[in-house]
């Protein structure tokens, strides 16, 4: 007969209420134990707000002090009340007695958490020094102060540490109780007026932190309204700019369609003229509503046509050539497949990059270079000065903005600026690692497996 052991781990082999004893005791640790020695100075008030925005300001420069003088008044009744219960007796008693609970009152403005551990450890030494007549474990003094200890450590840390503070409390009195029995005991007197306070306190840190939350809140949805704001317009932006453009880039194609036609047997070169003149139209038209026709309906879907890289600067520089661009194109280094981003935003910058050409500088040769290093891919494309009696056209620059985005983008450097010779020069690198790569070609291979063994 075969015999089955069942292994279970140590974190699942547990029962829940241990599970959560530990978690509890994990939170009692972490508020009382954790940097119990910390040095935690007791922050200024805020006196923009509440009625010290009210006071002059030679006042209010001073009123963030305000919650120190407090802590320090109530010292000092401490100081007098432990001063009182002893007065007559001998003299470094009398000191020590009423010297303790009122340091440890202070303490509380720069070690709170000590100034717990220091009220707990000090109550049973006060208390066999001044005698058990008012009551066992907490002697008047040490009684004040230490509800003044518990109040302004729950001020200053948050409501589960103040629930564990007057736990602590109880246990302390319980033992004390039980062990030093046949006195008369003022532990239900500390544990209800300790719980009394420390709910006002928790109370009131409660709707602090709801208060701040809700401010946070608001301020994150004035953000995003903000936000969703400037969203539209630019989308009304977008909705205007393809409405114009495709409009008149429609009337561009059907004239330059429709010009061979009126003119008695055209020479050739003006047929070929208007036909160039129809096919960048045609395609500026599709790739307008490509790109913007996203903005007309939420329910737009994109074209499945394939996006161009450098593969295509071919067809590129051939288009531009006919425009009248006088340009060459030198390919050097190692030609590898580059990721899909990279030969996109490559692409994008020389055809922009021409483009400003034939704006700003008509008539100028121009010579693109692609350069396939290890490191990355590097891009130039420089223009001379413009010649002829072609005016150029005035641009705002935000070409350059584009590309500077795109190269931002994929983590590589730009510059473009002017050339001694009075032409324009602008030079790109675009990091690209080899595992990127790699990686690209690997998904592509199984892309193509896939498409391979779909039935």
């Amino acid at each position: 007969m075969a015999c089955v052991t069942e292994t279970q781990t140590t974190g699942s082999s547990r029962s829940p209420e241990l599970r959560l004893t530990l978690k509890a005791l994990g939170g009692l640790r972490a508020d009382l134990f954790d940097d119990a020695f910390a040095y935690r100075p007791l922050p200024r008030m805020d006196v923009e707000k509440g009625p010290t925005r009210f006071l002059p300001e030679r006042i209010r420069a001073h009123a963030g002090l305000l919650p120190h003088a407090v802590v320090a008044f109530l010292a000092l009744i401490v100081f007098f009340m432990g001063y009182e219960t002893v007065h007559g007796q001998f003299a470094p008693l009398v000191l020590v007695y009423a010297s303790v609970p009122t340091v440890v009152v202070l303490l509380t403005l720069v070690r709170p958490v000590l100034a717990f551990w220091a009220s707990l450890a000090t109550t049973p030494f006060l208390a066999y020094a001044g005698g058990y007549g008012d009551g066992w474990p907490w002697p008047p003094n040490s009684f004040a102060a230490h509800l003044v200890v518990l109040v302004v450590v729950a001020a200053r840390t948050r409501p589960r540490t103040a629930g564990w503070m007057w736990l602590v409390t109880g246990c302390y009195a319980l033992f004390a109780t039980i062990v030093f029995g046949g006195y008369g005991t003022d532990a239900p007197q500390m544990m209800f007026f300790s719980a009394l306070f420390l709910l006002v306190v928790a109370f009131r840190q409660v709707r602090r932190d709801a208060a701040r939350e809700v401010s946070v809140q608001q301020s994150v949805t004035a953000v995003e309204r903000s936000r969703r704001t400037q969203l539209e317009e630019r989308t009304t932006i977008a909705r205007e700019l393809h409405d114009v453009v495709a409009h008149h880039m429609s009337v561009v194609a059907i004239q330059a369609e429709a010009a061979p036609y009126r003119v008695e047997n055209p020479p050739p070169e003006l047929e070929q003229a208007f036909a160039t003149i129809r096919e960048n139209a045609v395609a500026a038209l599709t790739e307008l509503r490509r790109i913007l026709g996203v903005v007309r309906a939420e329910d737009y879907e994109a074209p499945d046509a394939p996006q161009p890289t450098l593969a295509d600067l071919d067809g590129l520089i051939a288009n531009v050539r006919e425009a009248g661009l006088e340009v060459g194109l030198t390919v050097t280094g190692s030609v590898r497949e580059l990721p899909q981003g990279v030969e996109l935003s490559a692409y994008r910058i020389v055809q922009e990059a021409l483009s400003n050409v034939l704006r700003h500088a008509p008539g100028a040769p121009a010579q693109v270079e692609v350069s396939h290093v290890l490191g990355g891919l590097g891009l130039r494309i420089a223009n001379g000065p413009a010649r002829g009696l072609v005016k150029a056209s005035p641009g705002a620059g935000h070409g350059l903005t584009g590309m500077r985005e795109r190269v931002t983008m994929l983590g590589g450097e730009m510059t473009a600026e002017a050339t001694a010779d009075g032409g324009y020069e602008v030079t790109v690198f675009v990091p690209v690692a080899r595992e990127q790569v790699r990686d690209e070609a690997h998904d592509a291979a199984r892309g193509e497996v896939r498409e391979e063994t779909r039935p």
